[in-house]
């Protein structure tokens, strides 16, 4: 009598654990995979001219030409390496023939704002980034 019980527990366990595998696999709750840094580099001499002049302003500390430059990024999109909220500021890189800001900017990351650490540079409005190298 007591195999049988434990016959059946085993069963019982070996078909839920095959149910917990049918439906956690296309409900997609698998866990998440850690982002990965972004890839690719681009020299400041390979980014547009509007570019290069947002970056040497960054450095310089300004003037910027719009509001929301400056501003705290937070890296919703995860595609930057992970900091503390606070390390990232965002600036536009202006759009020639655009009104609105344009989906051009870069993300800079570090202690000091006139000496950041590390810059980004998007020309997709944060889908992609590319590590900004500064060749001088």
């Amino acid at each position: 009598m007591l195999l049988n019980s434990a016959l059946r527990k085993s069963r019982l366990l070996g078909v839920s654990a095959v149910l917990w595998i049918l439906l956690v696999g296309p409900l997609g709750l698998q866990a998440k995979s850690i982002p990965e840094a972004p890839g690719g580099f681009v020299a400041v001499q390979q980014m547009p001219p509007e570019g290069q002049e947002t970056y040497q302003r960054i450095l310089r500390g300004g003037p910027f030409s719009y509001e929301k430059d400056g501003v705290v990024f937070g890296n919703r999109e995860r595609i930057l390496p992970k900091q503390a909220r606070g390390y990232y500021h965002e600036y536009t890189v202006k759009t020639p023939g655009e009104r609105t800001r344009g989906a051009r900017r870069i993300v800079c990351g570090g202690l000091e704002v006139k000496q950041p650490q590390n810059c980004y540079y998007s020309d997709d409005h944060y889908t992609s980034f590319r590590e900004i190298v500064d060749k001088k």
